[in-house]
């Protein structure tokens, strides 16, 4: 059996709680586990295998699984059986230092749950549909600083254009009740 490189090679990437409950999930593969039930129990017998060891790697349902813990999180990519435990770490080590610099050293589940947004932002400039973007923590939080720039940028030139229009239509009711 010959196995032809793929550029696929994330086919899952999930953060859960110190209690396995899911707080961000990513799958890659539709035919990995195609509905909500059972992503949630390959996440449970994932965790239940991994929580309480000191391991960094794991192998479950012919699946190869990195992971690291911080406080009262549990960061997890996974690839198939074959994947290189070392790129798959790469992309750990990336996500997990992303967030880390993002939350400002601060990860843990409050934390992270008030700044969703800009996590799912970390996982989407790093992998995109199971294909490696980037493994450079620098390089991600500046492409996503740079997309939050953008977005702020936007609100507030929305919000002046709002203001100009709302000052315009205040002047002519003034004028109009004379």
């Amino acid at each position: 059996l010959c196995l032809e490189p793929s550029l696929y090679t994330v086919k899952a990437v999930f953060i859960l709680d110190n209690d396995g409950n899911r707080l961000l999930s990513k799958y890659y593969d539709p035919e990995l586990y195609p509905s909500m039930k059972e992503q949630k129990n390959f996440e449970l017998n994932v965790f239940n295998k991994t929580h309480k060891a000191d391991n960094e790697i794991a192998f479950l349902e012919g699946m190869t699984i990195v992971y690291k813990s911080s406080i009262d999180l549990f960061f997890y990519v996974v690839g198939s059986a074959q994947e290189n435990e070392l790129m798959l770490m790469a992309v750990l080590n990336c996500l997990f230092e992303s967030v880390s610099q993002m939350l400002r050293k601060n990860v843990e589940k409050r934390t992270l749950l008030d700044n969703m947004d800009g996590v799912f932002l970390v996982v989407d400039e790093i992998i995109d549909g199971g294909v490696i973007l980037e493994s450079d923590p620098q390089q991600v939080i500046e492409k996503v600083n740079y997309r939050v720039r953008d977005c702020v940028e936007e609100q507030i030139s929305l919000c002046n254009e709002l203001t100009v229009q709302l000052s315009d239509v205040t002047k002519v009711l003034q004028v109009s009740s004379f």
